[in-house]
């Protein structure tokens, strides 16, 4: 099975989200694909982050009505602060039969460079890349490498920090969310 990594705080998981994850499962080779829910990282004081299991509990919601969709908190039980190569390599050694891919916006991929060990994440994972707004094309060190992938998906210019700050200003952000969620959102009283 192959399976896209899409990792984020998803604080709260939103409809840009699920439209792009939903996309990438249905317009490339990737079976599933899996929302990792970073962790709290207990060193860094954010106010506006939700514990770890509420947004997974969000991740969950949104994605329950999906086959190809599936929330992973894999990343909890890991030691802070953790890198990706860690989670690739824990993932790989957990799932030996898995084939695992990061997914990520263009503009993450400008700095890959600089993450750690990225030369072994690349020379053993493929990178599937979703287009961001930009006034010019995102060119990168990576462009034409063999293991990266430019999928399509429609571009979405929606942001977890927008609906937690609509909320707090009394906006209705109903579409924005998955119905589920704003329903769990809704009923916690999140954000504010």
């Amino acid at each position: 099975m192959k399976v896209g990594l899409y990792f984020g705080s998803f604080n709260p998981i939103h409809i840009g989200h699920l439209v792009i994850a939903n996309h990438i499962a249905e317009y490339s080779d990737l079976d599933q694909v899996w929302f990792v829910v970073t962790p709290h990282n207990p060193f860094k004081k954010k106010s506006s982050l939700l514990d770890n299991y509420q947004r997974l509990e969000m991740v969950y919601r949104a994605t329950k009505d999906y086959t190809k969709l599936k929330p992973s908190d894999i990343e909890f039980n890991l030691p802070q602060p953790n890198y990706t190569v860690n989670t690739l390599a824990y993932l790989q050694e957990k799932y030996p039969d898995y084939e695992f891919a990061l997914i990520m916006g263009e503009d993450n991929l400008k700095s890959f460079h600089k993450w750690k060990n990225y030369e072994v994440i690349l020379e053993n994972h493929h990178i599937y890349v979703y287009p961001r707004i930009s006034d010019n094309k995102i060119e990168t060190q990576f462009d034409g490498h063999e293991k990266i992938h430019t999928v399509n998906a429609p571009i979405m210019q929606l942001s977890s920090t927008f609906i937690r700050n609509a909320i707090k200003a009394g906006k209705n952000v109903r579409p924005m969310l998955p119905e589920f969620v704003w329903e769990y959102l809704d009923e916690m009283n999140f954000y504010k």
